[in-house]
């Protein structure tokens, strides 16, 4: 029993480091439009619409912190084999890994924005220097979580994998989490705010980002300033119940049947696709298809 109730505790506290994570990875792809809203930023100039957002898109956020937080857990598991505190090696891993982050985006942005110079995209310097730091900070605090995370794991739980590989498995699901609940929120209610609720955007509408803000030119600190209010806490709490139900159902039934974590981690999925469709329904009765006005007022 005490070995249950020590394994919640833990499981309470990995799902905790994991919400400040998924929090911490959605706020630093939007501010770099690193994810599905990506498109459209580097397409707004080919359509004529000039804009100063940051575009570091060097891949999908799934391979991109995969990549990441790998690597910041291999070389915290280095320096931990070489004798040093496991949370001074964990810092020290992450802030290296963030400097890949950052050359990563460096060359990124550099390399797509180059790419569109023959219509008339400029390379904003203040940008660069502005925006790479703050994405820079952003992962530190989302690679040094999920390492974190993955030593508690390991050192508390007993987990088999070696911190490198449980870094790459949990990076890969911290990419996925982010891309798939915050960046619909960056996309469809921040660069679309000029289209109607629920129009969806029409060709004629693709790459005409909302490039202004209440004083001047927007850049990607309004919309990290944008998205840390719902879509970052959003994603963090999607990572978090993701890593506390996939302890939790191991710590509490493994005991009981090894076919228990299996069992309860199906009904767990089929709760939640049940509660899914029930709002998705629910929404669609109480708001309806989108009409325009002279429809509605027909």
């Amino acid at each position: 029993m005490e070995e249950i109730v020590f394994g919640i505790g833990i499981t309470a506290l990995a799902g905790a480091l994991a919400t400040v994570a998924g929090a911490a990875e959605d706020t630093e792809s939007d501010i770099g439009s690193q994810g599905d809203p990506n498109s459209q930023v580097q397409l707004a100039p080919q359509m004529g619409y000039i804009h100063r957002i940051f575009n570091k898109a060097v891949a999908g956020e799934p391979p991109a912190y995969g990549l990441w937080v790998a690597l910041g857990a291999g070389l915290a598991w280095a320096f931990m084999a070489m004798q040093i505190n496991p949370i001074l090696a964990i810092v020290l891993g992450s802030a290296l890994a963030v400097f890949v982050q950052g050359v990563y985006a460096t060359t990124a942005y550099l390399g797509r924005t180059a790419s569109l110079a023959k219509f008339g995209q400029p390379v904003y310097i203040d940008i660069l220097k502005s925006m790479t730091t703050v994405t820079m900070a952003h992962a530190f605090v989302a690679i040094f979580t999920t390492v974190a995370m993955c030593h508690l794991m390991i050192s508390a739980l007993g987990h088999p994998f070696p911190l490198p590989l449980l870094g790459l498995v949990w990076g890969i699901a911290l990419g996925a989490a982010g891309s798939a609940t915050g960046n619909p929120f960056y996309g469809k209610e921040r660069q679309y705010q000029e289209q109607k609720f629920g129009a969806g955007v029409p060709i004629s509408a693709s790459g005409n980002i909302v490039r202004y803000a209440e004083a001047g030119q927007r850049n990607s600190l309004d919309n990290g300033f944008f998205s840390a209010k719902l879509g970052g806490p959003a994603s963090g709490i999607c990572f978090g119940l993701i890593v506390f139900f996939e302890l939790w159902r191991t710590v509490v039934f493994e005991e009981l049947n090894i076919w228990g974590p299996i069992i309860v981690g199906v009904v767990v999925i089929l709760i939640f696709a049940i509660i899914d469709r029930y709002i998705e329904v629910w929404a669609r009765k109480n708001f309806g298809p989108y009409t325009t006005p002279e429809e509605a007022s027909s």
